[in-house]
């Protein structure tokens, strides 16, 4: 569902399903971004999605990130820590969500030009 949503948005997207926080270290670059759930599955050293966002907004170079919930406070919760706005499963296949990964996928690659040019 949210894999062919994303791809509906932006076509040349590939999605990857992170399920640990190793795993989550190895796919973390400029150029993703990081669609989180508010309650994290799987093995993390944390469950909440909006602490995995504020943990991650402290590196120096944080990646572009989004939570998926259906719950207005976690969403301004997450923006709050560092977050774009998300969206909620409910409106994954919503014209507004199309358009809020395509502004997701537009900041990622600003940002990373933007670090490429820094590191010229």
């Amino acid at each position: 569902m949210l894999k062919s949503a994303v791809q509906r948005a932006v076509p040349n997207a590939t999605v990857e399903t992170v399920k640990d926080q190793a795993s989550l270290q190895a796919h973390l670059s400029p150029d993703r971004v990081l669609l989180i759930n508010r309650v994290l599955g799987g093995s993390f050293s944390i469950d909440s999605g909006v602490a995995l966002i504020e943990q991650l907004a402290q590196s120096d170079h944080p990646p572009v990130m989004m939570l998926i919930s259906n719950f207005p406070e976690a969403q301004q919760a997450a923006v709050a820590v560092g977050a774009m706005q998300g969206f909620g499963k409910a409106q994954v296949h919503h014209e507004s969500t199309a358009s809020l990964l395509r502004d997701a996928a537009a900041a990622s690659q600003q940002q990373q030009q933007q670090q490429q040019q820094t590191a010229q």
